[in-house]
């Protein structure tokens, strides 16, 4: 087995290291849970069902904004996770 590779627990970034990510690559933007679950979701990183869905089908959620997914993006293939 080679040194350099990594396992897949390896390979995952809490939300908070994306956080300080993003702080120390952009100027310090500032990035919510939320953006970075809808993020990862666009890009099939899933990793449970989320069981605080809203309860009405037209329930509004804010989205995340282009700069602040580029970043977050960004942060995810720092971290190989895309």
């Amino acid at each position: 087995m080679d040194e350099l590779d990594l396992t897949a627990a390896e390979s995952k970034a809490t939300y908070e290291e994306i956080r300080k990510y993003v702080a120390e690559h952009y100027d310090g933007m500032k990035v919510s849970n939320l953006y970075i679950a809808q993020v990862k979701a666009k890009y099939g990183i899933i990793e449970r069902e989320n069981y605080n869905k809203a309860k009405s089908d037209d329930a509004r959620q804010p989205k995340c904004p282009k700069e602040k997914e580029e970043a977050i993006v960004e942060a995810l293939k720092a971290f190989k996770m895309i």
